[in-house]
Protein backbone atom coordinates (compact mmCIF):
# COMPACT_ATOMS: atom_id res chain seq x y z
CA UNK A 1 0.00 0.00 0.00
CA UNK A 2 1.45 3.79 -1.20
CA UNK A 3 2.13 5.97 1.54
CA UNK A 4 0.37 8.51 0.03
CA UNK A 5 -2.76 10.21 2.27
CA UNK A 6 -5.08 9.31 -1.31
CA UNK A 7 -6.50 5.98 -2.30
CA UNK A 8 -7.00 5.32 -5.66
CA UNK A 9 -10.27 4.11 -6.76
CA UNK A 10 -12.07 4.05 -9.70
CA UNK A 11 -14.94 6.40 -8.89
CA UNK A 12 -18.53 5.71 -9.69
CA UNK A 13 -17.31 2.70 -12.26
CA UNK A 14 -16.15 -0.19 -10.61
CA UNK A 15 -15.22 0.56 -6.79
CA UNK A 16 -16.83 4.22 -6.47
CA UNK A 17 -20.23 2.55 -7.91
CA UNK A 18 -19.54 0.13 -5.36
CA UNK A 19 -20.16 3.34 -2.88
CA UNK A 20 -22.92 5.09 -4.19
CA UNK A 21 -24.89 1.72 -4.63
CA UNK A 22 -23.50 0.51 -1.57
CA UNK A 23 -25.47 3.51 0.05
CA UNK A 24 -28.42 3.43 -1.82
CA UNK A 25 -29.02 -0.12 -0.49
CA UNK A 26 -28.24 1.57 3.03
CA UNK A 27 -30.95 3.78 2.53
CA UNK A 28 -33.30 1.27 0.67
CA UNK A 29 -35.88 0.88 3.48
CA UNK A 30 -36.21 5.28 2.77
CA UNK A 31 -36.99 4.83 -0.66
CA UNK A 32 -39.63 2.36 -0.60
CA UNK A 33 -43.12 3.01 -0.28
CA UNK A 34 -44.25 3.18 3.48
CA UNK A 35 -47.12 5.45 5.31
CA UNK A 36 -48.03 8.07 3.48
CA UNK A 37 -44.84 8.38 1.42
CA UNK A 38 -44.89 6.33 -2.08
CA UNK A 39 -41.76 5.04 -4.08
CA UNK A 40 -39.12 6.98 -4.76
CA UNK A 41 -37.07 6.00 -8.11
CA UNK A 42 -33.39 6.11 -8.58
CA UNK A 43 -32.33 6.43 -11.80
CA UNK A 44 -28.65 6.00 -12.48
CA UNK A 45 -26.85 7.12 -15.17
CA UNK A 46 -22.91 6.05 -14.75
CA UNK A 47 -20.66 6.83 -17.25
CA UNK A 48 -17.15 4.64 -17.60
CA UNK A 49 -14.87 7.15 -15.33
CA UNK A 50 -10.46 6.97 -15.06
CA UNK A 51 -8.93 6.37 -11.68
CA UNK A 52 -9.25 9.06 -9.30
CA UNK A 53 -7.26 9.69 -5.84
CA UNK A 54 -9.23 10.39 -3.26
CA UNK A 55 -10.23 9.59 0.13
CA UNK A 56 -13.63 7.04 -0.84
CA UNK A 57 -14.74 7.02 2.77
CA UNK A 58 -15.45 10.60 2.63
CA UNK A 59 -16.66 10.94 -0.69
CA UNK A 60 -18.94 8.09 0.86
CA UNK A 61 -20.24 10.35 3.28
CA UNK A 62 -20.91 13.19 0.81
CA UNK A 63 -23.31 10.76 -1.28
CA UNK A 64 -24.84 9.60 2.01
CA UNK A 65 -25.79 13.31 2.77
CA UNK A 66 -26.78 14.36 -0.55
CA UNK A 67 -29.49 10.89 -0.97
CA UNK A 68 -30.46 11.83 3.01
CA UNK A 69 -31.35 15.59 1.76
CA UNK A 70 -32.89 13.99 -1.44
CA UNK A 71 -35.04 12.29 0.16
CA UNK A 72 -35.86 13.81 2.97
CA UNK A 73 -37.10 16.80 0.15
CA UNK A 74 -39.18 14.21 -1.66
CA UNK A 75 -40.98 13.04 1.30
CA UNK A 76 -41.79 16.69 2.73
CA UNK A 77 -42.80 17.58 -0.96
CA UNK A 78 -44.91 14.18 -0.87
CA UNK A 79 -47.26 15.44 1.94
CA UNK A 80 -48.44 17.99 -0.19
CA UNK A 81 -49.69 14.67 -2.50
CA UNK A 82 -52.03 13.60 -0.13
CA UNK A 83 -55.59 15.09 1.09
CA UNK A 84 -56.44 13.46 4.27
CA UNK A 85 -55.80 9.74 4.38
CA UNK A 86 -56.98 9.63 0.45
CA UNK A 87 -53.60 9.67 -1.99
CA UNK A 88 -53.82 11.91 -4.95
CA UNK A 89 -53.97 10.23 -8.91
CA UNK A 90 -50.75 9.14 -9.60
CA UNK A 91 -51.23 11.09 -12.93
CA UNK A 92 -51.45 14.32 -11.41
CA UNK A 93 -48.20 14.65 -9.99
CA UNK A 94 -44.59 12.91 -10.99
CA UNK A 95 -43.32 10.14 -9.40
CA UNK A 96 -40.52 11.18 -6.72
CA UNK A 97 -37.25 10.53 -7.88
CA UNK A 98 -33.34 10.84 -7.71
CA UNK A 99 -31.25 10.95 -10.91
CA UNK A 100 -27.57 10.02 -10.27
CA UNK A 101 -25.13 10.92 -13.20
CA UNK A 102 -21.62 10.48 -12.96
CA UNK A 103 -19.45 11.78 -16.15
CA UNK A 104 -15.73 13.07 -17.50
CA UNK A 105 -15.67 16.30 -17.99
CA UNK A 106 -12.43 16.32 -19.11
CA UNK A 107 -9.09 14.74 -19.06
CA UNK A 108 -8.10 16.29 -15.20
CA UNK A 109 -12.09 16.69 -14.04
CA UNK A 110 -15.16 14.22 -13.40
CA UNK A 111 -19.05 15.27 -12.19
CA UNK A 112 -21.14 13.28 -9.99
CA UNK A 113 -24.80 14.91 -9.96
CA UNK A 114 -27.81 13.94 -7.43
CA UNK A 115 -30.86 15.61 -8.38
CA UNK A 116 -34.37 15.24 -7.72
CA UNK A 117 -37.52 16.18 -8.03
CA UNK A 118 -38.86 17.59 -5.08
CA UNK A 119 -40.40 21.42 -4.01
CA UNK A 120 -36.93 22.70 -4.63
CA UNK A 121 -35.87 26.08 -2.83
CA UNK A 122 -35.82 29.95 -3.17
CA UNK A 123 -32.37 31.53 -3.83
CA UNK A 124 -32.04 32.97 -0.09
CA UNK A 125 -31.99 29.15 1.16
CA UNK A 126 -29.91 28.31 -1.36
CA UNK A 127 -27.44 30.94 -1.14
CA UNK A 128 -27.00 29.40 2.65
CA UNK A 129 -26.61 25.95 2.02
CA UNK A 130 -23.12 25.37 2.97
CA UNK A 131 -23.06 26.99 6.32
CA UNK A 132 -22.53 25.22 9.66
CA UNK A 133 -25.71 24.96 11.16
CA UNK A 134 -28.01 25.86 8.91
CA UNK A 135 -31.16 23.62 8.18
CA UNK A 136 -34.71 23.56 6.69
CA UNK A 137 -35.83 20.81 8.60
CA UNK A 138 -37.74 20.31 11.86
CA UNK A 139 -35.90 20.56 14.90
CA UNK A 140 -34.29 17.18 15.71
CA UNK A 141 -34.31 16.18 12.53
CA UNK A 142 -30.82 16.01 10.86
CA UNK A 143 -27.76 18.05 12.36
CA UNK A 144 -27.67 20.97 10.20
CA UNK A 145 -24.11 19.71 9.52
CA UNK A 146 -24.30 17.56 6.32
CA UNK A 147 -24.40 20.02 3.46
CA UNK A 148 -21.26 21.76 5.48
CA UNK A 149 -19.41 18.49 5.87
CA UNK A 150 -19.51 17.82 2.41
CA UNK A 151 -18.57 21.40 1.58
CA UNK A 152 -14.99 20.38 3.41
CA UNK A 153 -14.68 17.02 1.93
CA UNK A 154 -15.56 18.05 -1.92
CA UNK A 155 -13.53 21.29 -1.59
CA UNK A 156 -10.90 21.28 1.30
CA UNK A 157 -10.06 17.33 1.00
CA UNK A 158 -10.38 16.62 -2.45
CA UNK A 159 -9.81 19.95 -4.33
CA UNK A 160 -13.25 19.85 -5.83
CA UNK A 161 -16.10 22.08 -6.76
CA UNK A 162 -19.76 21.66 -5.62
CA UNK A 163 -22.92 23.60 -6.51
CA UNK A 164 -26.48 23.38 -6.23
CA UNK A 165 -29.29 24.13 -8.99
CA UNK A 166 -32.76 24.71 -7.78
CA UNK A 167 -35.62 26.96 -7.76
CA UNK A 168 -38.63 26.83 -6.30
CA UNK A 169 -41.17 24.06 -8.33
CA UNK A 170 -38.41 22.64 -10.08
CA UNK A 171 -36.32 20.36 -7.78
CA UNK A 172 -32.94 20.57 -6.91
CA UNK A 173 -29.21 19.38 -8.41
CA UNK A 174 -26.09 19.05 -6.25
CA UNK A 175 -22.90 18.55 -9.01
CA UNK A 176 -19.74 17.82 -7.62
CA UNK A 177 -16.35 17.79 -9.69
CA UNK A 178 -13.59 16.05 -8.14
CA UNK A 179 -10.08 16.19 -10.09
CA UNK A 180 -8.27 13.17 -11.00
CA UNK A 181 -5.16 13.71 -10.05
CA UNK A 182 -4.89 14.83 -5.83
CA UNK A 183 -3.23 18.31 -5.67
CA UNK A 184 0.07 18.12 -4.16
CA UNK A 185 0.35 20.01 -0.24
Amino acid sequence: MPHHPYFLLRIICGADRFYIDSTLIFLEHQLQARDKYTEIQVIKEYSQLPLVECYPAQLNQVFMNMLVNAIDALQDSNKTRFIGNSQIEKSNYLLPTIRIRTEVIDRKWVAISIADNASGMNEKVRARLFDPFFTTKPVGKGTALGLSISYQIIVEKHGGQIGCISALGQGTEFVIKIPVKAKNG
